[in-house]
């Protein structure tokens, strides 16, 4: 993997000049973003310490591939798609469940026992065994979805390619994000999680323990909380204004279950729902 990091970083160094007649500097991306496709490389991972390091090579392999590759036709039924990357295949195989309407882009991985309801994954996604992507949820370029996840109807799980250092979205294993959620800007929700329905969070959102007031980060919500969307009045020159926040409401033991219909109840006391 050392030898072909470098050699992506060397054709990355001349981005500008790469044109879809380069079939030598093709062949070495592609090998880099079936990597991504296949699962035995990642965009990102949380490490030892708990912090997300991010592989930026394979970042730059993407942006390669973009002036690789040209614009080709691929149908799938009565659909026409017209791009620069071929849509993913494979998924009997995989062991993957994928209903018509959903999409997934080569270069993005999809572990066993995953199901897409109609909906969307790009290039760079990984998605881990086990996780639903309900209908109409999106997860873009490069997030880092884990196991046993559960993405909520019309959830939007942002991506990013560019600045390359850039820390991708990561839901971590056993999380559930409710309907019409947005988790974007590098934001982060801890293993067996929740989010109520329609929260925002980003990279700058404050996460607040309902019980103290305290702040407990910037866009991340920790492991075991049911978290929901709220505000926080800010007094300006101007007047009072209310601000977005994200409120921790409730924390479970490590490893306890977030059983349906204590969940309801707790996020119907909020009246917030999943």
């Amino acid at each position: 993997m050392s030898s072909l990091e470098q050699r992506v970083d060397e054709l990355f160094a001349h981005l500008s000049e790469l044109t879809d007649a380069d079939s030598e500097a093709r062949a070495i991306v592609e090998t880099a973003i079936g990597m991504l496709d296949d699962g035995s490389a990642r965009v990102a991972e949380i490490d030892a310490s708990g912090e997300v390091v991010v592989h930026e090579w394979l970042k730059r392999a993407v942006l390669c591939l973009f002036r690789l590759r040209g614009i080709t036709t691929e149908t799938a039924g009565p659909f026409e798609y017209a791009d620069r990357l071929p849509l993913k295949h494979g998924y009997e195989a995989a062991g993957v469940r994928v209903v018509p309407g959903a999409a997934a882009r080569w270069g993005s991985y999809l572990g066993p026992g995953v199901i897409l309801m109609p909906s969307y994954v790009n290039i760079g996604a990984r998605v881990g065994a086990r996780t639903l992507v309900d209908t109409w949820a999106t997860v873009g370029s490069c997030a880092q979805v884990g196991e046993g996840v559960h993405l909520s109807g019309g959830v939007g799980i942002g991506g990013v390619l560019e600045p390359i250092n850039a820390v991708p979205v990561v839901i971590e294993d056993g999380a559930l994000i409710g309907s019409r959620s947005m988790v974007v800007e590098g934001a982060r929700v801890g293993r067996d999680s929740v989010l109520g329905a329609g929260t925002i969070l980003t990279g700058s959102i404050p996460v607040i323990d309902a019980a103290t007031g305290e702040e407990l980060s910037r866009g991340r919500v920790p492991d075991n909380c049911v978290a929901v969307g709220a505000s926080r009045k800010r007094t300006y020159a101007g007047g009072d204004f209310y601000l977005q926040c994200v409120l921790v409401v409730r924390r479970l033991e490590p490893g306890q279950r977030h059983e349906r219909a204590a969940l309801n109840d707790v996020l119907r006391a909020h009246d917030v729902a999943t």
